[in-house]
């Protein structure tokens, strides 16, 4: 097969090193002499034909990428449905392919996106055009099946573990004629990786975060208080993590604000406040709360050296197997060691991993439901290893790049997403 173009998408939510893999993802594919387009906002810039010629930026811009936060060519909450149910939007993804000789499509997102690039494949091959689909692996929430870890996530996990590590010393400071308990809300709609993260602030008994609350455990709210009551007698204070997927015993989320989201899943509407509200209804405790939403997911500041070297590598990984004529994969990170930490990277079909979910194991939820164990704390601790800090300017600000993303001439009519 001669060497045509190569299609690079973000989707979703954005990380702390998303970039880190598109400026891999060019690179390797500069090496090679293979032209990227990426598609402005996600797959609704490739149904567009809204695409950016990348090889209109300096090197320089690209590698300033790598630690960069944000998504440099826009992302989006799109999500396509079965090739019956959308067939004409993924016919029309094709005919921009061609249009653009576009041979390689790497798409860079979580479980959707996995689900998206697996049924592109199988379109292209129904029509007989040579495409190599790739996955590249992105989330804070850790939830993707088959790979041990996912980019993102460890840089999410650093900046939790942190920021509570921080907090906690504040409250203390302040607990004998102030704040008694704190709730620190974490991203996590079905899986509690982030608020297992959390955990890893304290090692002894008494130490923050005392209560975390995962959404694989139903929320008691009488045990619940209880423990709250007697963390606060014994310690002073009490510091609570909460994920924002936690649900009641019958499945329901406790914050669910009614409504869906783009991708069809529910809009959850701040469980932090919520269990804020009922502390200090119950118990008559002063409570303060926080919610750090985007700040967790985009912190490149407090971004994890492990996190960084895995979201490079697997960029660099999809490139490869796409010029290799692979077909429908994603590169995975494969555990070999705890300690000392070892990993690799190896290919894995999209068909295992397209809207899969990896969710905690039973034996990293501590047995009373309210914290982490050592097979967990083993497993998080390499994730969040090394600092890898931005540069920073004369104005004590980090120094980021944004591109100039020039757009390429269109060659098809517009198509309404």
């Amino acid at each position: 097969m001669s060497k045509g173009t190569l299609l690079y998408s973000q989707s979703g939510g954005v990380t702390a090193v998303i970039n880190a893999t598109a400026s891999a993802v060019i690179e390797t594919a500069r090496q090679h002499r293979v032209k990227v387009l990426a598609a402005r906002n996600g797959i609704v810039g490739a149904l567009r034909e809204d695409l950016i010629d990348t090889s209109r930026e300096p090197i320089a811009a690209i590698r300033a990428l790598a630690h960069t936060p944000g998504g440099a060519f826009g992302t989006c909450r799109y999500k396509l449905k079965s090739l019956d149910v959308d067939r004409a939007k993924y016919e029309r993804l094709i005919e921009v392919f061609k249009a653009h000789d576009v041979r390689y499509f790497l798409y860079n997102g979580g479980n959707d996106s996995a689900d998206t690039a697996h049924k592109v494949s199988q379109l292209a091959e129904e029509f007989g055009y040579e495409l190599h689909c790739i996955g590249v692996p992105k989330t804070v929430d850790n939830d993707l099946a088959v790979t041990d870890t996912c980019p993102g996530f460890g840089s999410a996990a650093k900046y939790t573990a942190v920021s509570l590590l921080e907090a906690s010393f504040d409250v203390e400071a302040m607990a004998e004629t102030s704040t008694k308990v704190f709730v620190y809300e974490v991203m996590g709609r079905h899986a509690g990786w982030l608020a297992a993260a959390a955990g890893l602030a304290g090692t002894g008994n008494n130490d923050a975060p005392h209560l975390i609350l995962f959404p694989e455990r139903p929320f008691e709210q009488a045990a619940f208080l209880e423990r709250v009551a007697d963390t606060v007698s014994k310690v002073g204070y009490c510091v609570v993590v909460v994920s924002e997927g936690l649900r009641l015993p019958d499945g329901s989320f406790v914050a669910a604000a009614g409504g869906k989201d783009s991708f069809g899943h529910s809009q959850l509407g701040g469980v932090g406040p919520h269990i804020a509200a009922l502390v200090k209804d119950e118990l008559g405790l002063k409570v303060h709360w926080t919610v750090p939403d985007y700040l967790q997911r985009s912190a490149r500041h407090l971004a994890s050296a492990t996190d960084l070297e895995q979201a490079q590598a697997v960029g660099r990984a999809a490139v490869e197997y796409a010029l290799e004529g692979r077909n429908a994969v994603m590169p995975v990170i494969v555990r070999t060691r705890d300690e000392p930490y070892r990993w690799k990277i190896e290919p894995a079909p999209l068909s295992k991993i397209a809207n899969a979910e990896k969710t905690m194991p039973k034996g990293f939820i501590r047995r009373d439901g309210y914290g982490i164990t050592a097979a967990c704390r083993r497993y998080l601790a390499p994730l969040i290893q090394g600092e890898v800090p931005p540069p920073y300017g004369r104005d004590g600000l980090p120094k980021y790049v944004r591109l100039q993303n020039v757009p390429v001439k269109r060659k098809l009519p517009d198509f309404q997403t």
